[in-house]
């Protein structure tokens, strides 16, 4: 190479490293009863910081899906193609657990470690961990109709990727997707039109347009349709028990801003079979059961854009130099990295309590479920808000670097509003926690007592959950009010968990920036007294 193009002061490429080395993650998963979980959990941690895990989720995104409608003689398949490492990534998440394995694990904690691995695998590519969610999240929803329980929860647990339309019974694993939001109604799914009218053998013929079916190579739907006794939940398989092509026909797939790797579909019911899920007419309340699951993903997913934006800013930081120091060593890069270190680890410790109050649901503990049913909710409103700052921000002390696609940055920022739109805008949430904490008064009274295990630690937190208090009194012009009211749950939630949990370091700063109103309006405005490098430390990218 000639001296004019000596490369001097760039970083290493953050290769090889062990993403599972994450305190935050690894004494959450401890205290969440996984902790006989954390020889896997660190297994996968190991591998998603390699070089060609790295190299598999850049290779899905830019070798995107691709859809067929027809074969070359011009019969209908309906089939999306993938690049190689798509099915790499999908064959690791489904033989490591993190679909729908924990439903057939009776180990206290299950859910926890499922969580912990399915935060570390997202941080390699976000788009696969879509359906893996939702086979995920099916399960409960499915088992509102036992009889098909019976026959496909062994096929969704299975830690078998089975890629390929056969029926479903005639493969070792399968996964699932749900198809419910329509062009004109979105969030409201009750102004759905796809109707349903039954066949023969107990089943239904569905007609209508789905605008976003997630994961249309999936094997079996979770759809929503109006059946005679109103909107129903139905189960649709891609593929006939006979062999035959079920009448769902992919009219294409979204051109979306992020999530490339993953197909996202317009899909049309031409008379497709299904089988109903639960009560007639009640499809929403049926069909809440896998929304509940996919939301806690959103929360986990987010975490983990997080952290693995923290990563790449704290080691660029560390090996690049300006103005005769290291970057990690000048003050200001120092608040800013700190201040991003807080936001990952609240969410950190945020998305494993939720995934133990899920875990310790199952297992029948009504005060968690009542607990879940709120805070789920409240996680989904704030976490997956964050991420998009969190991730300008990362990507902006990486510099023109960052701004490079080589650099990974580019994508996550892609990636970063998606969550927060999933599942629910911010206000579909916000006013869904108003009417949990309307309808379920014990979930607000267990809100509550999470929140009082902290009192009387911090000052900045005791004074902050006395004016929740009054907030959550005050039902005037709740709608109006319901962002602020739901920011400061889950601020004070966030804020209790790192209290009781987190070195001192870090649960300070965070109540006195995020609660004391010692904060700038961006990252980078922790006040004077912050320890940044305790809290950097906690943050820095380990060898594997």
């Amino acid at each position: 190479m000639p001296p004019t193009h000596e490369v001097l002061n760039q970083p290493e490429p953050l290769d090889d490293y062990d993403a599972g080395a994450d305190p935050a993650l690894l004494s959450a998963l401890e205290r969440e009863e996984a902790g006989w979980a954390d020889a896997e959990v660190r297994e996968l941690g190991v591998l998603a910081g390699t070089a060609r895990a790295r190299a598999w989720g850049e290779q899905a995104n830019t070798a995107e899906p691709v859809l067929r409608t027809h074969d070359r003689y011009g019969h209908r398949v309906d089939e999306v193609d993938f690049h190689p490492a798509w099915h790499v990534l999908m064959d690791t998440a489904v033989s490591r657990g993190l679909h729908a394995a924990p439903w057939a694990d009776e180990r206290p904690g299950a859910h926890v470690a499922r969580a912990a691995k399915f935060y570390l695998w997202s941080q390699v590519e976000n788009g696969h961990a879509c359906p893996v969610s939702m086979t995920y999240a099916a399960v409960p929803a499915l088992r509102h109709a036992p009889e098909l329980a019976a026959r496909l929860e062994p096929l969704l647990t299975a830690r078998s990727y089975d890629f390929g339309l056969r029926p479903p019974e005639s493969k070792t694993g399968i996964l699932a997707g749900m198809s419910m939001t329509e062009k004109q109604g979105g969030s409201d799914v009750r102004a759905n039109t796809t109707r349903a009218v039954a066949a023969d053998s107990g089943g239904y013929r569905l007609t209508g347009h789905k605008w976003f079916t997630s994961a249309p190579m999936g094997d079996v739907f979770l759809t929503l349709a109006q059946a005679p006794e109103g909107l129903t939940c139905f189960l649709v398989p891609r593929v006939l028990e006979d062999g035959t092509r079920n009448a769902l026909l992919i009219q294409r797939l979204k051109d979306k801003l992020g999530n490339r790797s993953n197909a996202s579909a317009e899909l049309e019911y031409d008379g497709a079979f299904a089988r109903p899920v639960g009560e007639p007419g009640r499809g929403v309340r049926t069909i809440i059961e896998m929304v509940n699951g996919t939301r806690l993903d959103c929360v986990i997913g987010s975490a983990a854009g997080m952290r693995a934006g923290l990563v790449q800013a704290v080691h660029h930081a560390s090996q690049r130099r300006a103005f005769g120091r290291a970057l990690i060593d000048q003050p200001l890069m120092r608040n800013v990295l700190a201040d991003l270190a807080l936001e990952s680890e609240a969410a950190t410790a945020l998305m494993m309590r939720l995934a133990g109050a899920a875990d310790r649901a199952v297992r029948g503990d009504e005060a968690e479920a009542a607990f879940r049913r709120i805070a789920v909710a409240v996680g989904k409103f704030w976490v997956t808000k964050r991420l998009a700052a969190h991730a300008a921000e990362a990507l902006e002390c990486l510099g023109g670097n960052g701004y490079v696609e080589e650099s990974g940055m580019p994508r996550l920022f892609r990636e970063s509003p998606l969550n927060s739109i999933w599942e629910g805008s911010g206000n579909v949430a916000a006013l869904d926690v108003l009417r949990a904490l309307a309808r379920h008064p014990e979930g607000a009274e267990a809100f509550v007592a999470e929140l009082r295990r902290a009192e009387g630690a911090d000052a900045a937190y005791d004074g902050a959950l006395k004016e929740l208090l009054a907030l959550l009194h005050d039902t005037e012009d709740a709608e109006f009010r319901a962002r602020r009211l739901v920011e400061s749950m889950a601020l004070l939630l966030q804020a209790s968990l790192l209290i009781r949990h987190a070195p001192a370091p870090v649960a300070d700063a965070f109540t006195a920036s995020r609660l004391g109103g010692d904060w700038g309006r961006v990252f980078g405005g922790l006040p004077r007294a912050t320890e940044t490098g305790a809290i950097i430390e906690r943050a820095r990218p380990r060898p594997a």
